[in-house]
């Protein structure tokens, strides 16, 4: 048969996700908040004016500004450019740095797993450095890394997934200074649970461009909507890759409604946060249960060799976790998605249970 496609791609699968479906889905980090029952009114009420028959709407201005406005840090429209989802805008991004066969990006490890599938689909190489024992990192050996002619990406998520982990901003600032010709990528996509961005220092630092998600704090799973924000040089050089209409006018509109409401989405953040401490707490008071703490909506454990078998149980139990284990630096780790007070009960529980205590653990 003959190959009508990119010679590289015959050794590679799809991109699919692959976890359990259950009744209690905190597997995937999403939010228990529906974010359409939370705004419905609102957002049929705009989209009496939206007409999906057109390609051009005034929605599009209106987010700009509007979003453009959540930025803050004095940023214009020019600084941000949007996609569908936080993964579509790393995907171009990849798209857009890659430069021959030769080009590669780093990224530290273990940490979001989509970073190699993205390269890979682009045809751009990737190169890591593990995080210690604790999830830190040698800032020389990742600089050292960084700085091969051939690399054309570095890449920092920050608070990190799956380790949760927050990164000095020392450090940070750090890499950036020392990577003057190099694109530095901070993915921000849990930034709301942490606090931390960099977002005041783009304009000292042209080389640096963050990229953000509606699917966290804003319960935008399912809408697909991400966003990038940089220099202008470096958001024009961006939109380059990325098709006229690139994302819907429906997609726009409901983006829109949630930032005009963004108090909603902010008190849950909230809620989240309040409730990861209360479960870590709980969590760390189960003998032979090892958790971390964390900056995100999301807490990652393990219960060591018993850790397949506390999977297993879960599920049985229509609980949802996601194994993380693939890494030897988290070996024997699950991870566990905050979600609403019901489910985070049950889960608790149902770890003590499955690990042979009779203790309430969810009081």
């Amino acid at each position: 048969m003959p190959e009508y496609f990119r010679g590289d791609l015959a050794d590679k699968v799809p991109s699919l996700i692959n976890v359990p479906v259950k009744r209690r889905m905190m597997c995937l980090n999403e939010s228990c908040l529906d974010p359409y029952q939370a705004i419905k009114d609102k957002f049929l009420a705009r989209m009496e004016s939206v007409r999906l028959n057109r390609y051009l709407s005034e929605v599009t201005d209106e987010l700009h500004d509007k979003l453009t406005e959540y930025a803050g840090f004095g940023l214009d429209r020019v600084n941000l450019a949007w996609g569908n989802g936080a993964d579509d805008i790393l995907y171009h991004i990849f798209l857009a740095t890659r430069e021959n066969d030769r080009a590669f990006a780093v990224s530290l490890a273990p940490s979001y797993f989509d970073y190699k599938t993205f390269c890979q689909m682009v045809g751009l190489g990737i190169r890591f450095v593990e995080l210690d024992e604790d999830f830190s990192f040698d800032t020389g050996e990742y600089l050292r890394l960084a700085s091969h002619p051939d690399c054309r990406l570095a890449i920092l998520c920050n608070p990190n997934n799956p380790t949760g982990n927050l990164y000095a901003p020392e450090q940070l600032r750090q890499i950036v200074d020392a990577l003057p010709d190099k694109l530095v990528l901070i993915d921000e996509t849990y930034f709301e649970f942490s606090g931390a961005t960099f977002a005041g220092e783009l304009q000292r630092h042209p080389n640096l461009i963050l990229v953000r998600s509606f699917s966290k704090a804003f319960s935008g799973a399912g809408l697909r909507f991400g966003y990038a924000i940089s220099s202008e040089e470096n958001i024009y050089s961006l939109r380059k890759v990325l098709t006229t209409f690139h994302t819907s006018i429906l997609s726009q509109a409901f983006a829109l409604t949630i930032l005009e409401n963004k108090a909603i989405f902010q008190n849950q953040v909230e809620e989240i946060a309040a409730a990861r401490e209360s479960m870590y707490l709980k969590l760390r008071e189960i003998p032979g249960l090892k958790v971390h703490p964390s900056a995100t909506n999301f807490l990652t454990f393990s219960a060591g060799e018993r850790s397949k078998e506390l999977f297993e149980y879960l599920q049985d139990r229509e609980i949802a976790v996601r194994d993380v284990g693939a890494h030897r630096r988290l070996k024997d780790h699950l991870r566990v998605t905050v979600s609403c007070a019901e489910d985070n009960a049950a889960f608790v529980a149902a770890v003590a249970a499955g690990l042979g205590l009779s203790t309430d653990y969810t009081n």
